[in-house]
C-alpha cells in the first residue's frame, strides 16, 4: 500500500477550496481519505491555510509522500 499527502476539492464551482488528506495512492482525487491534515483556500485578496505539521512529520516518517503541491504549501 503506497500512501501520498496531496489535496482533495471541496466547495462550490469556481472556489478554490481544498483539503490536505492522507490518501492511498490509487484511490480518486475526492475519494475517502485515511486521514484529514489541515485546509488551505485561495482568494483573490489572500491566501487562508491550516496545516498540522506534527501529524504530516508523523506520516511522513512512516513513508507517505507529499505531492510537489503540498509540499509547497508545508515549505
Amino acid at each position: 500500500m503506497s500512501v501520498v499527502i496531496r489535496l482533495t476539492r471541496m466547495g462550490k464551482r469556481g472556489e478554490r477550496r481544498f483539503r490536505i488528506a492522507v490518501k492511498e495512492k490509487r484511490s480518486k482525487r475526492d475519494g475517502k481519505a485515511i486521514e484529514i491534515l489541515g485546509w488551505y483556500e485561495k482568494t483573490e485578496k489572500k491566501i487562508n491555510k491550516k496545516i498540522d505539521k506534527e501529524r504530516i512529520k508523523y506520516w511522513i516518517s512512516k513513508g507517505a509522500k507529499p505531492s510537489p503541491t503540498v509540499s509547497k504549501l508545508i515549505e
